[in-house]
């Protein structure tokens, strides 16, 4: 017996089987949960979304184009979703984007406007937008679990990072602000801080080659984090071991974020 047995969700993020949202989907797919999946529109990201999906263990998965920075889009995917599903009971928002060109140290103050609000619109209020999507559907299954990915950049500054750091800041606020609002549904809203792990995203911060080997001589666990180990808190979070956890953002960093320097 699982410890998600029955619980049905949406995953939004997987690029690659090296990303943090495939990582928690394998998580949650072991732990007996059904996952549907999204991917950004075009065959091109289909099949590279569908190829990391082939490596989970599912057979025969869900999967719809959406582009959360487009509002038709999400009202026809979570439409799509509910037309196949009769629940809801997580949503995993694994997505992020900034420049890429401006993710290099020395870099945000160039960082122009329409830049920094695409960061903070793709990054943090894509999690205000899919909540409001996922409400009624979570609400008439009695509650949830809306989980987002953040990272240590949100409270420090990470050289290179820059207004990717800013929109992490928001995207955080954002679920606690959710949390305090949607609690009354029975919808927890949390999220995790990974650690550095190397994916496509991070891969476009600079300076950040020399990050495994600082962590792991520093963080207390003298490890770098595993996608396994967020994989694991994800199914607390989704799971009702966590049933009294909401609004929180959750280090899953071998604890590197308690070292001063």
């Amino acid at each position: 017996m699982g410890l998600l047995d029955g619980k049905v969700g949406l995953v939004v993020g997987i690029a690659n089987d090296r990303s943090y949202a495939w990582h928690i989907s394998k998580a949650l797919l072991e732990h007996g949960a059904t996952c549907a999946f999204t991917h950004l529109p075009g065959d091109r990201n289909e099949h590279r979304t569908r190829r990391g999906i082939a490596d989970l263990p599912i057979a025969d998965p869900w999967v719809a184009p959406m582009d959360a920075g487009d509002d038709a889009q999400l009202d026809a995917a979570f439409a799509r979703y509910a037309e196949r599903f009769d629940r809801l009971d997580f949503v995993i928002h694994s997505i992020a984007f900034a420049d890429r060109d401006l993710l290099q140290p020395g870099k945000f103050v160039t960082t122009p406007r329409a830049a920094y609000l695409s960061a903070i619109d793709i990054s943090a209020y894509t999690l205000l937008a899919m909540a409001q999507r996922a409400r009624p559907l979570m609400a008439r299954s009695g509650g949830g679990s809306i989980l987002g990915m953040s990272y240590y950049g949100a409270e420090k500054v990470v050289p290179g990072y820059n207004v990717m750091g800013v929109a992490k800041a928001a995207l955080e606020c954002t679920g606690r602000y959710l949390a305090s609002e949607l609690g009354a549904d029975g919808i927890r809203v949390n999220l995790i801080s990974g650690g550095y792990l190397r994916t496509l995203a991070s891969s476009a911060v600079g300076g950040t080659d020399t990050m495994p080997d600082v962590v792991a001589a520093k963080a207390p666990l003298r490890r770098n984090v595993d996608g396994a180990d967020v994989g694991k808190t994800a199914v607390y979070l989704v799971s009702d071991l966590s049933s009294g956890v909401t609004g929180e953002t959750i280090y899953v960093d071998c604890g590197i974020n308690i070292i001063g320097g």
